[in-house]
């Protein structure tokens, strides 16, 4: 399964993709968030704004009457079109959604505002195409968790990362009235595995990854095995202690 997905879509270390063990605690995070948002995409047309992999938009196309998955890498694009037939992908650039004005119900965005120049620009883009009363998801990795005490994103693939209270701001500058505003964290399960690897199970796979050049040694066996039974049941969303969450899941509305 490992080999055959990285034949099928290159592993970049940003892009995550379902069916690899090493990728399977962040597949399962980002997971949690699309189980939590699917049943509001109902019979909707929907536009998975950077639809990666498209996992995403699979689960959203069990529930949707259409759904449009957009990403401007042609690999991904190319990607999906074989893997998830049930899904219209289209190649764009996220800067200028190649649909009408007020032509979808919904527009998914998880995981992916973070990575944007023109954060404001893609928001009134979203808006744009939505019809009126239409909603925006949107996810992002909390700031305060993911990259603490810095403006400046540690990890190279994002422009800006974003608290609560900024993500809220944005959408409201951007036209859009937020419904809720919540915050993953990890559930008993994965905290177990936090205590168990010093007080992190990121930092745990993280000390890996970055070690893990030509020659290094491979994954421990207990740390690989506990990372690939993980699922998105263990993982919580909550309303509480947002600024303490992992990463933001926002419902927003178009006015």
């Amino acid at each position: 399964m490992r080999a055959a997905r990285a034949v099928q879509l290159h592993l970049t270390g940003e892009r995550t993709v379902p069916g690899v063990p090493e990728e399977n605690y962040w597949f399962r995070r980002h997971e949690a968030a699309y189980r939590a948002l699917v049943p509001l995409c109902a019979d909707a047309v929907v536009l998975e704004a950077g639809c990666g992999e498209g996992y995403g938009a699979k689960m959203i196309a069990e529930v949707a009457e259409r759904v449009i998955a957009l990403d401007y890498d042609a690999e991904c694009v190319r990607h999906v079109a074989r893997a998830y037939p049930a899904v219209s992908p289209v190649r764009g650039n996220l800067a200028w959604l190649p649909l009408r004005d007020g032509s979808v119900d919904v527009v998914a965005n998880l995981q992916v505002i973070e990575h944007l120049w023109d954060q404001h620009g893609f928001l009134r883009e979203c808006l744009r195409v939505l019809r009126p009363g239409g909603l925006l998801l949107c996810t992002t990795p909390n700031r305060l968790t993911f990259t603490p005490d810095s403006d400046t994103p540690l990890n190279p693939y994002h422009t800006r990362e974003l608290t609560a209270a900024e993500l809220s701001d944005l959408l409201g500058e951007a036209g859009f009235a937020v419904r809720s505003l919540r915050g993953l964290h990890h559930g008993p399960g994965v905290r177990r595995l936090d205590d168990r690897y010093g007080g992190s199970i990121i930092e745990a796979q993280l000390d890996v990854v970055m070690g893990h050049l030509p020659g290094a040694a491979p994954w421990p066996d207990d740390l690989l095995a506990d990372v690939a039974a993980l699922t998105a049941d263990d993982f919580v969303i909550r309303d509480e202690d947002i600024d303490a969450s992992l990463d933001l899941i926002a419902v927003a509305v178009r006015r």
